[in-house]
């Protein structure tokens, strides 16, 4: 066979051979070439398997006693197969072999896992034909003989169905996968907690797992103890936030609330402890086993709004952190509305603070208080901030009052500012705020340790945080998106360059100290011909000072608790709420999503608009087939930029976008640029995650995850994920387009190369969710999503989706609960293939 070599046999001669003259073909020359043209038996299949022929050496007579040592195997192959695809090879060995092994001769490095005589391997992905040489050896001690196979491995593709669009109440994957649910809301996390009754009356949820999962990020464990093992993809950490609650699910009967009052004290304290964090240790019954959640395991914790934390960074000890609870501006109580996350490099998890802001009363007249009280630039900062005068808070938590006449955990809610109180605010919470909208960073391996709030990433609606390419030598960048309507995308650069021995040292939360608390912070500026500026949240640079008309700033502290105030100051880009980040892990371009915008327009009327621009050139009329519209930018987009260079460190860049949302029958010149059709049509692009590079859907031609929270396009579907394999920016075109809501006006858009069948639809979810959250074993054979507010728009009395009890059939009766749901593809092979 072509491209195959059999190494010869160890075997002796008596002789025989050459002492007869005549050309008669003896015994020993019929085995030898009956073993020189062993055939390929079996082919490919969805697992790609190659097995070996198995005829073995059999005989009698002088010449089967003299070669009595002789180890024969069967004759290697040639097979194909895909990136992302399981390869398993069969060989055999004739009887007397006491040791058989395979190795790899060549080719990019697989992981080898053999069971007697077969192998099985991943393979990589590649960017053309790509061959790996394998070694098929067997022994007895005395011999040894060697078979050679190649596996020719071709560029992935996505070969999965796209998944229809529906609105039926499971999650719906393609063919050839399973979607399992691994961790639902009120799971209990601790031995001795009881199971979840799911009709209102569940508490301790500091014992339980929270509401409304969201951004999640997988840790590896070793096979046993405590060790952290990033490689290992079937026991780990799954740390994942719980953003909001559905309280009309929550309680027996919904929130008991009298004239604007919480008058019972058990409800807010559920409520709060189901915010925040999950850390929770997952296990996978071998390498191709049921995935579990351990219930009892020594790291399981949750992080509440109640739970101690510490500030790190410049903002630190600044007088806008001083409460009655901190005097000193040093630490705080918990994290909440965590959206998206970002794992770090060194392994730890970085979770964002997002719509806190709405938590908050603020009394009527707080603003007069603060003035007089020589804090009048702060009714500027809370203003920008959305945390106006008249303010109630979500919740009225801030009504509680407490059993324990000594506690703020309900108090600190409220922050307004009260005249007879000192005017640092030492005294009472209404510098509160200000300890909200940071980047917090938790040690998921070590559950004693205290959350750190990164203040040197700025203070924002902080969707998610994501590193670009860790380099050697170079500065690190962490790019953010602030989710609001005409906010700005951010990135951090680290004062300190990347040394490659950080990613496994022990002391994570020093090594975050080390990134995270010293650099500077960027606001993005997106040109029209397609170029753009990183522009530095620096005091004292470009207005950033005292002087400043607007607000003045006091300080670097000052510039990062009010990041979004710098960010006007410096003309940034107010963008289409700027939401996940993601970073290409070959080639470094990153990727946002700008979820959607009500309030763009082809002419800005008012304060609250903003006029079509190049970056966000879409203002339109989506109508729907109930009759309802949308208008705006109502469907989305996916923008991406690459750094000049191709490095972190880079001021500038340039920019396209990838996908813009539309309906597949949009009008295709000024909606459906991206030319989508019914495989991948989709709206409002929330979560984005590209594969990992330790496996095949991260390599060569990276997988990009593009999920949605949607309520535009939900006439026709639920919510959903998609897989794509993008191209590059710069690989599209230039198209003009005229917006049709808000005035007409015309603006030049940067369209990627249309996506096609490198994009279809992979999952739907079930009846009035989001999907969001992403993360995957290192591995790619598991992948983990989040279903968030399942049956959203229903109630206790009125329940409108019944996921996850329905998955298995369709049906069901109780109330909805968002789930962790891990995905794996039935043969083995990385998902998304």
């Amino acid at each position: 066979m072509t491209s195959l070599r059999q190494d010869a046999a160890i075997v002796f001669s008596d002789g025989d051979v050459d002492t007869n003259p005549s050309t008669t073909t003896t015994l020993g020359e019929l085995v030898d070439q009956r073993y020189s043209r062993r055939q390929l038996m079996g082919g490919m299949s969805a697992m790609t398997t190659a097995a070996f022929g198995a005829s073995l050496l059999s005989g009698c007579g002088s010449d089967d006693d003299k070669k009595s040592d002789a180890i024969t195997v069967s004759d290697g192959t040639t097979v194909q197969t895909q990136g992302g695809r399981v390869v398993t090879l069969t060989a055999t060995a004739s009887p007397n072999a006491t040791n058989t092994s395979w190795s790899q001769a060549s080719g990019p490095t697989v992981a080898l896992t053999t069971s007697g005589t077969s192998v099985t391997f991943v393979a990589p992905n590649v960017t053309a034909a790509t061959n790996v040489i394998l070694h098929f050896s067997a022994s007895n001690g005395s011999a040894t003989s060697k078979a050679m196979s190649t596996v020719v491995i071709s560029p992935a593709t996505l070969d999965f169905a796209a998944v229809a669009k529906n609105r039926n109440d499971i999650v719906t994957v393609p063919a050839g996968y399973t979607a399992s649910v691994l961790y639902r809301c009120g799971d209990p996390l601790a031995a001795g907690v009881g199971a979840y009754a799911n009709d209102g009356t569940d508490g301790n949820f500091s014992q339980r797992a929270g509401d409304n999962h969201d951004g999640m990020s997988f840790f590896g464990l070793a096979a046993s103890g405590t060790t952290p093992d990033a490689g290992n993809s079937t026991r780990g950490l799954l740390a994942l936030n719980h953003e909001y609650i559905n309280p009309a699910y929550l309680h027996p009967t919904g929130q008991t609330i009298v004239n604007r009052v919480r008058t019972v004290e058990a409800e807010v304290v559920k409520e709060i402890e189901a915010h925040g964090v999950s850390v929770v240790e997952v296990t996978r019954a071998g390498n191709t086993g049921a995935w579990s959640y351990v219930q009892g395991s020594s790291f399981n914790r949750r992080i509440t709004p109640n739970t101690p934390v510490a500030f790190s960074g410049p903002v630190k000890g600044n007088a806008a952190l001083r409460t009655v609870y901190s005097k000193d501006g040093t630490t705080g109580r918990g994290t909440i509305n965590n959206c998206a996350n970002g794992a770090m490099p060194w392994g730890t998890y970085a979770t964002c603070e997002e719509n806190w802001a709405g938590y908050f009363r603020r009394a009527t007249g707080d603003a007069a208080i603060r003035t007089a009280a020589g804090n009048a630039k702060q009714n500027v900062s809370l203003a920008r901030y959305g945390i106006s005068e008249g303010a109630s808070g979500n919740h009225l938590w801030s009504t509680v009052t407490p059993t324990d006449a000594g506690s703020t955990v309900y108090r600190r809610w409220n922050a307004s500012a009260s005249a007879a109180l000192a005017a640092d605010g030492t005294e009472d919470f209404r510098n509160e705020p200000y300890t909200f909208g940071w980047v917090v960073e938790i040690d998921p391996y070590d559950p004693a340790s205290t959350p750190r709030k990164r203040t040197a990433l700025g203070r924002l609606a902080h969707e998610g945080v994501k590193s670009g390419r860790m380099v050697a030598n170079v500065k690190p960048a962490f790019y953010m998106g602030d989710d609001g309507r005409n906010e700005y995308i951010y990135k951090f650069v680290s004062a300190t360059a990347w040394s490659t021995a950080d990613a496994t040292a022990t002391n994570r939360l020093a090594i975050g100290d080390k990134y995270l608390d010293d650099g500077t912070l960027y606001v993005a500026k997106f040109n029209a011909d397609g170029t753009g500026q990183w522009l530095p949240l620096v005091f004292g640079q470009n207005g950033l000072n005292a002087a400043n008309v607007r607000y003045p700033f006091a300080d670097q502290a000052d510039v990062l608790a009010n990041a979004r105030l710098a960010g006007d100051a410096l003309g940034a880009t107010p963008m289409d709420r700027p939401e996940w980040t993601a970073v290409n892990p070959v080639n470094g371009e990153m990727y946002c999503t700008l979820t959607n915008n009500s309030g763009r327009a082809g002419v800005a009327a008012s304060s609250s608009q903003r006029a079509i621009d190049p970056a966000n050139p879409r203002a339109y009329v989506d109508t729907r087939t109930d009759g309802k519209t949308n208008s705006g930018n109502a469907n989305g987009h996916v923008l991406r930029l690459r750094e000049d260079n191709d490095t972190t460190e880079a001021l500038t860049f340039t920019w396209d976008v990838y996908a813009f949302g539309a309906r597949a029958g949009a009008d295709a010149a000024n909606v459906n640029l991206s030319g989508l059709d019914d495989t991948n049509d989709f709206s409002s692009p929330d979560g984005l995650w590209f594969g990992l590079p330790t496996n095949a859907a991260g390599q060569a031609a990276p997988l990009l995850f593009v999920q949605t929270d949607d309520g535009a396009y939900t006439d026709v579907t639920n919510c959903m994920m998609l897989v794509g394999m993008p191209g590059r920016v710069g690989d599209g075109t230039t198209k003009s387009v005229t917006s049709s809501f808000g005035g007409a006006a015309t603006t030049t858009a940067r369209v990627g190369a249309a996506p096609g069948a490198k994009l279809k639809r992979f999952l739907v979810g079930p009846k009035e969710c989001e999907i969001t959250g992403i993360t995957s074993t290192a591995d790619g054979r598991s992948i983990f999503i989040n279903i968030q507010h399942p049956g959203e728009e229903g109630s206790y009395d009125n329940i409108t989706s019944h996921w996850p009890q329905s998955q298995a059939t369709g049906t069901g009766t109780g109330r909805p609960r968002s789930a962790t749901v891990v995905i794996t593809k039935n043969d083995g092979g990385v998902v998304g293939f």
